[in-house]
């Protein structure tokens, strides 16, 4: 099984930066993709970014590219969403997972979620 464990969440104002990371454990996690995925209030939960931990190949959902970038430290186990430009609508629960069949457009499979991290941007 795989753990995921977030962290990096708080309250910015807008315009501000911040920079989630997720821990990896457990057997095979480096077998699949890591991605990133948020859940606003009310909303469905939607895929923001992932990267492969072999090649460190990303992809991007198109709202958030060139403010988020997704990055991994294979002597870490740990992969990061670095957060630019932040607005208010951009505040949700921050999820990590492993998956498979990642791509612009999401995540075919996932395999295993992180509790979540909980981001505020203020006005």
């Amino acid at each position: 099984q795989v753990q995921l464990v977030e962290s990096g969440g708080g309250l910015v104002q807008a315009g501000g930066s911040l920079r989630l990371s997720c821990a990896a454990s457990g057997r095979s996690f480096s077998s699949y993709a890591m991605a990133w995925f948020r859940q606003a209030s009310g909303k469905e939960r939607e895929f923001l970014a992932a990267i492969t931990w072999s090649r460190g190949s990303t992809a991007y959902a198109d709202p958030v590219k060139g403010r988020f970038s997704i990055s991994r430290d294979n002597a870490k186990n740990t992969v990061y969403l670095q957060m630019t430009s932040l607005k208010p609508e951009d505040t949700a629960v921050y999820y990590c997972a492993a998956a498979l069949g990642c791509s612009g457009n999401g995540c075919l499979d996932v395999k295993a979620w992180g509790q979540g991290t909980r981001v505020t941007v203020s006005s």
